[in-house]
């Protein structure tokens, strides 16, 4: 890879090809990627590194589908499903009041959860935990709220926005090739579906974040075929705030022959998600499924987001992430000012509430 022909390319408006972003996760330089991604990322948010002060809320583990490689789903009456109540929902947001802007909701796919389920929770957190931003159901739960209701699409965002839904988490994307997500995850919708719930929900003014889930059965090419899916719904609609690359754990996961991912592999990932995805303002470096160290390295890698506080985070743990399941704001800026960047706390959108220098 000549790095200052492509460096030329891209200063002067030109996109990354598919068969470059391939070379490029190939790429034994890895210093050259970093720097052009750093510079990359720099031109578009400066040394800002952005974080939320948010509280993740997972409704219940009890979920239709059997995603091989989710170590989170059980079935009704499984040792270890849950499902929290409207009330005890509310109770646990009603104890981070005034220390967070944003609910992340996300959970299974259950048939005792339908659509009066969540606008009531949605209303009863808009009434009793008013200010915070409600940022909630993944394109294949929308989709099955849809199947059970047989209200379609457009609607059902319609009556949840109208009930307090903000904005929608890029989850269940996985991997949009059919041949990978077969095998992957053949109950859950395909590639096609969930960017058309996406595209229907920036149409409906639901802004949405997207995740690629990588290291499992795909290849480098795969990869880049769903960022090129999604790099042309960004040019067609604008809606999505960013992208995260989320690397596969494969502890307690039904995935045969996979290993955890190496850093290197994830740092190769961010940096040329940044480069390839022109047409996204933010990449984040999940703390949680990337672990904070590696994280904070991806910030000269490309990525100017971390999430955020979370506050009990579940999911990537049943499945083996070693990361704290909370951070404080402190240990955030900390990490972010040892990188050499400026922490931004920021809303659900990006706004900056305060630049911590």
């Amino acid at each position: 890879m000549d790095f200052k022909e492509l460096k030329k390319k891209l200063s002067s408006g030109g996109r990354m090809s598919d068969a470059e972003a391939v070379e490029l996760l190939e790429t034994e330089d890895i210093f050259s990627l970093g720097e052009l991604a750093n510079k990359v990322c720099e031109k578009k948010n400066k040394k800002f590194v952005h974080f939320i002060r948010n509280r993740h809320i997972n409704p219940g583990n009890i979920c239709v589908n059997r995603c091989k490689f989710c170590a989170f789903s059980r079935s009704a009456g499984e040792k270890g499903a849950y499902a929290y109540t409207i009330p005890q929902m509310v109770g646990m947001a009603k104890k981070v009041a005034g220390k967070v802007s944003e609910f992340h909701i996300v959970g299974g796919l259950n048939p005792d959860m339908d659509m009066d389920f969540y606008v009531d929770l949605f209303r009863a957190l808009k009434k009793e935990v008013p200010g915070v931003s409600i940022k909630a159901l993944t394109a294949v739960e929308i989709d099955y709220l849809s199947k059970c209701s047989g209200i379609k699409i457009n609607k059902i965002l319609e009556i949840l926005k109208e009930a307090g839904l903000d904005s929608m988490p890029g989850g269940g994307a996985e991997i949009f090739r059919q041949k990978v997500r077969g095998k992957l995850c053949p109950e859950k919708i395909d590639g096609k579906r969930w960017l058309k719930i996406m595209e229907t929900a920036h149409k409906a003014g639901i802004k949405t974040t997207a995740t690629m889930l990588f290291g499992h059965l795909e290849s480098f090419a795969d990869r880049v075929d769903h960022l090129r899916r999604l790099r042309a719904l960004q040019d067609k609609t604008g809606g999505f705030l960013a992208f995260i690359p989320l690397p596969f754990h494969p502890k307690n996961t039904k995935i045969e022959n996979t290993h955890p991912l190496s850093g290197l592999d994830i740092i190769r990932t961010i940096a040329v998600s940044r480069l390839y995805l022109d047409n996204f303002d933010h990449i984040k470096a999940y703390w949680i499924m990337t672990g904070e160290k590696l994280a904070q390295t991806c910030l000269l890698f490309g990525a100017d987001d971390l999430d955020g506080t979370v506050i009990e985070e579940k999911i990537a743990h049943d499945a083996g992430a070693e990361s704290k399941e909370a951070m404080t704001v402190e240990e955030i800026t900390r990490m972010i000012k040892k990188a050499g960047k400026v922490p931004v706390e920021r809303d659900t959108f990006y706004r900056r509430l305060k630049v911590w220098n």
